[in-house]
């Protein structure tokens, strides 16, 4: 194994893990507790994978489409009795980053929300580094398309000669209103990775009533009202759209490598995100897909 620069997305033959292990504290955003996590390098198809350090013998939660138990306004994994909840921006900067295998330590339940972004798990993860692995990077395509809909909302995915992920949203808000936007895996980075969670003024004394957003604030979301935002200023025009692709990756790296696709969404959640990931999972050959723990 050697100490290798971070790989453009879905570009490298190889695996990768982390060159040193590397950590981070914060609030979880439902839960509003303080919570720490650290990355540690792990074996060649290992895969992603959370330990719950603060819980006896330390109970490991595979970062694998079959483990998702609940998906209201976060994606949670369950295993071994134990669970883990809004994982989704941490391993959305982990696929755009590259890193296959790895451990996660997590001191709770829920990942903390650190900005809102993918930004500082991806910045702490370049200021260590990857190591390369001698085993081969899963890779597959799609060969037919899958579409789920729900209402009006869909999520698709396509084969497609490279991938491609594009994501559409329609709020009644001005602010807001229908945005779309469209990357490539390489373009995730800059233009994905910073874009922040947002929610809804007029919402949040009922999320709050019913558990949730225990941890929101303004400097870990934007807040939309009907007046406009509370918190500019936006890092792109189109923030939203691009955080609500942001989520759609990381639910798709439960996959671990997700097929060559041209992967489409339109006023999704995670639940839709998550059953595209079901649809597809069982068309992967063995080969495409990391062992399991």
């Amino acid at each position: 194994m050697h100490t290798a620069p971070l790989p453009t997305a879905g570009d490298s033959s190889c695996q990768h893990t982390l060159a040193a292990p590397q950590h981070w504290s914060g609030v979880g955003l439902h839960s509003g507790c303080e919570v720490s996590v650290t990355l540690q390098p792990a074996p060649a198809n290992s895969g992603r994978c959370f330990v719950r350090v603060d819980l006896p013998q330390h109970p490991k939660i595979p970062a694998r489409i079959d483990h998702v138990q609940s998906t209201q306004l976060a994606t949670e994994l369950v295993g071994a009795g134990a669970s883990v909840r809004t994982v989704e921006h941490l391993l959305a900067a982990l696929a755009i980053a590259g890193v296959d295998n790895v451990v996660i330590e997590v001191s709770g339940a829920e990942v903390p929300v650190l900005d809102g972004s993918a930004q500082p798990w991806l910045d702490g993860i370049l200021a260590v580094g990857l190591a390369a692995q001698e085993a081969q990077r899963p890779c597959g395509a799609l060969r037919e398309p899958i579409t789920l809909y729900e209402g009006d909302a869909f999520v698709s995915a396509v084969p497609a000669p490279a991938t491609r992920v594009s994501y559409g949203i329609d709020f009644a808000y001005a602010a807001i209103g229908r945005q779309w936007c469209s990357f490539s895996p390489a373009e995730l980075a800059t233009e994905i990775a910073p874009a922040r969670t947002f929610g809804f003024a007029e919402q949040v004394e009922y999320l709050r009533a019913q558990g949730l957003i225990q941890g929101g604030s303004l400097d870990n979301a934007l807040v939309c009202s009907a007046t406009g935002w509370l918190n500019p200023p936006l890092r792109f025009a189109d923030e939203p759209v691009r955080h609500k692709l942001l989520d759609f990756w990381g639910d798709l790296a439960l996959l671990g490598v997700p097929p060559t696709a041209h992967y489409v969404a339109y006023k999704a959640s995670h639940h839709l995100h998550t059953q595209l990931a079901r649809a597809i999972a069982p068309r992967l050959s063995p080969a495409s897909t990391h062992s399991r723990l």
